[in-house]
Order: structure tokens, then sequence, then C-alpha cells
């Protein structure tokens, strides 16, 4: 299980805006995986994150390109 923590989830209103259209694609595949790997996480892994359940699923439910 890969890391993703609360922090990289966050949208910080900073302009993050990618090189490239390839950078583009990169980002938003690793949201997808990111959010699908999330989506699997016990009440247990998201209660030692800090993360309540309804936190998780509105991360889940964002588009991948939404930040």
């Amino acid at each position: 299980m890969s890391i993703c923590t609360q922090e990289s989830m966050t949208n910080h209103h900073v302009s993050t805006r990618p090189s490239s259209t390839a950078d583009t694609l990169r980002m938003w595949w690793q949201r997808h995986q990111q959010r699908r790997e999330l989506a699997q996480w016990t009440e247990r892994d998201l209660h030692d994150l800090g993360l309540s359940w309804s936190e998780m699923q509105a991360e889940v439910d964002k588009p991948f390109w939404r930040a």
C-alpha cells in the first residue's frame, strides 16, 4: 500500500500548472490511482491518518482533474 497523506490531498489554491500535456496526464493518473486506493482503506486506516469516512468519501468522489 502506498502512502497518501491528507496533506497531499488538500487543495492549497497554489498554482501547480503542469509544464506539459504529459505532466497533466501523469498528475491526473496519480490522483485517480490514489483516490481508488483510498477508497479501499479501512476505518482503522482512516483513523490512523485522522480522516473520517465522510472526508475520505468526499475525496474519492472528486473527479481526477480536481485537486
